[in-house]
């Protein structure tokens, strides 16, 4: 976007949104620029979601060729196999968000994520992974952060019919707005290292079940050296065993995880689109919120489990206060 001021076209265009949420918080859309890793099926969720609201640019990661897999959950593939030959993830679902909304600039980036430095980062507003293992969130995580300007950074994971976000916002203001009265505000968030080092026993007794199992699956992962999703109903002991040691090592009682929802996560390792839509719609209000500085922010996990349905938010942060 050129300039300070939405364009005739821009307001035209996204003249029912503004009337939502501001001229102000569209302007500071049209700014923005987004990364995207992991073009899975909550991710092309979210991308459409914020394409369609016009943000200002998007880059798309993901090397990886078209698989079975992909097709089953990721909309923006072209029916088409010949179409598909020879072209990545990422150059496929940039070819069809282009045709979401041709005023939003979409572009690929091509490499490994982890290989890419600090001052790469530097060019996006928000960045966010999907699927990743535990070592490139924290690290990816840990790279925004070292930045001279704040950089939102998201994790998404979708696993059969269960999601996860964390949202990492730093030091975050944002104004929140009761009936007349509009209240300045101040979020302090941890980081994902720091959020998921919190004592298991320091939590509230009623914390999603969900955020116990995805841990013991995160550390099952890395310690098999498997990449996210690979793992199958044969693991299942293995990772029984594992939640034993870590539930003794927290002093956290067991049924805290229960086995029927460990064997869920194991055996169901794709994504199941309904809830790809449900996660992927949370997450692209989440970052139009983050950009906007509208609307009370997400801190900093957010569950999803269709089995009964319900969306939780938890607030996984150190109590004790930095010196």
């Amino acid at each position: 976007m050129v300039g300070e001021e939405l364009t005739e076209q821009e307001t035209a265009l996204y003249d029912r949104q503004i009337r939502v949420w501001g001229a102000d918080a569209q302007r500071r859309l049209s700014k923005s620029h987004i990364l995207v890793y992991g073009m899975k099926g909550t991710i092309t969720e979210f991308c459409k979601n914020i394409v369609l609201a016009g943000v200002g640019s998007l880059t798309l990661v993901d090397d990886r060729a078209v698989t079975e897999e992909a097709l089953s959950a990721n909309f923006l593939m072209p029916p088409d196999e010949n179409v598909c030959s020879g072209k990545t993830l990422a150059e496929l679902c940039r070819d069809s968000l282009n045709e979401f909304n041709p005023m939003v600039r979409v572009s690929v980036e091509k490499g490994d994520l982890t290989s890419f430095g600090v001052e790469f980062f530097d060019k996006f507003d928000v960045v966010v992974i999907s699927f990743c293992s535990l070592a490139t969130k924290k690290l990816i995580n840990e790279r925004c952060r070292k930045l001279s300007k704040r950089v939102s950074f998201y994790t998404v994971d979708c696993r059969d019919c269960c999601g996860e976000i964390f949202v990492d916002l730093q030091k975050y203001n944002y104004a929140m707005k009761r009936l007349d009265e509009t209240t300045e505000c101040e979020l302090q968030y941890p980081s994902f290292q720091e959020a998921i080092s919190v004592p298991w026993r320091s939590l509230p007794r009623k914390v999603s079940k969900l955020y116990f199992a995805m841990r013991v699956i995160e550390r099952f992962e890395e310690a098999e050296g498997r990449k996210p999703g690979e793992i199958c109903i044969e693991d299942l002991p293995a990772v029984l065993k594992l939640k034993k040691e870590i539930c003794e090592a927290q002093s956290l009682n067991e049924s805290h995880i229960p086995n029927a929802l460990l064997e869920r996560l194991v055996t169901g390792t794709r994504e199941f689109p309904p809830v790809c839509a449900i996660i992927g719609g949370i997450l692209g209000q989440e970052v139009i919120k983050a950009i906007s500085g509208k609307g009370d922010p997400l801190k900093n996990f957010f569950f999803f489990d269709s089995v009964d349905g319900k969306g939780i938010i938890e607030d996984i942060s150190d109590p004790t206060p930095k010196r």
